[in-house]
């Protein structure tokens, strides 16, 4: 809940001038609730406005399911890479 304020504050003052691409690494992510889903949407919402793109990136297998379960995954753009 304290950090999904945090992020918004952040994105929004990044989409002030936006750039073509945001990406929030989610590395560290262990835990997500509903507040976190919803602020993760709208910001991809505000971000299209903008006609940036965000992009998730290192979404960790519980947040991903957690994604699948409420039909997220499909509505967010989501990039996990491989190391080579």
């Amino acid at each position: 809940m304290l950090t999904a304020a945090q992020l918004s504050t952040v994105v929004n003052e990044v989409l002030a001038e936006p750039p073509p691409r945001i990406v929030l690494d989610l590395g560290g992510v262990t835990f997500c609730d509903s507040q976190g889903l919803g602020t993760l949407v709208v910001l991809s919402r505000k971000a299209s406005h903008a006609q940036s793109l965000l992009v998730l990136s290192n979404v960790g297998d519980f947040l991903l399911r957690v994604l699948d379960i409420t039909g997220l995954r499909s509505a967010l753009m989501i990039r996990n890479e491989t190391a080579p």
